[in-house]
């Protein structure tokens, strides 16, 4: 039985990328990027993404980047096989990269959710909450405007500002 403990989390490197592909292509409504862009999150995001891999195999992928001149997490995409959904695992994985010396300065986290991802909206105030932060949406990228009509409108999520050694305390560690 997988339990939260026995999934371990690390920096993701380039050979995870094509099974990270895998895995976002499984996990819908997640929209797949192309396989060189999941090699590109394992080698350049590196310090800003998380795989999750249990029994040597991936479970779970959150992929970021600090947005420039900021102390901005921006996430781009958080997946979580089907087989081990419900456990708190992609909370985990985002308090895993925020832990890491990297984003040490990172005091707020950008997002996009389409508004019926109600498992990521969930996921992101939980977030908030652990952090003592409080939550924001703004209209940001819109359907007809930045799409064309072929995708759902996607809102901006915005947490902080929230103190970056939040996550060192008894929160934190909770989700471990």
């Amino acid at each position: 039985m997988t339990t939260l403990k026995a999934i371990d989390l690390r920096a993701p490197r380039l050979e995870d990328g094509f099974s990270i592909h895998r895995l976002i292509e499984a996990c819908p409504p997640l929209d797949p990027n192309s396989s060189y862009c999941n090699l590109l999150q394992c080698s350049h995001f590196s310090d800003t993404s998380v795989i999750a891999i249990f029994d040597g195999k991936p479970v779970g992928f959150v992929s970021g980047y600090v947005i420039p001149n900021t102390n901005t997490l921006f996430i781009w995409q958080v997946a979580v096989a089907e087989s081990v959904r419900g456990m708190g695992l992609a909370l985990r994985m985002l308090l895993h990269i925020l832990s890491r010396p990297y984003c040490r300065k990172i005091d707020h986290i950008h997002t996009t959710i389409t508004e019926n991802n109600r498992a990521s909206r969930a996921l992101f105030e939980r977030l908030a909450n652990t952090l003592s932060s409080k939550l924001s949406v703004a209209d940001w990228m819109d359907s007809e405007v930045h799409f064309e009509g072929r995708h759902d409108s996607e809102p901006l999520i915005s947490i902080g500002p929230f103190d970056p050694l939040t996550i060192l305390t008894e929160k934190y560690n909770e989700n471990f």
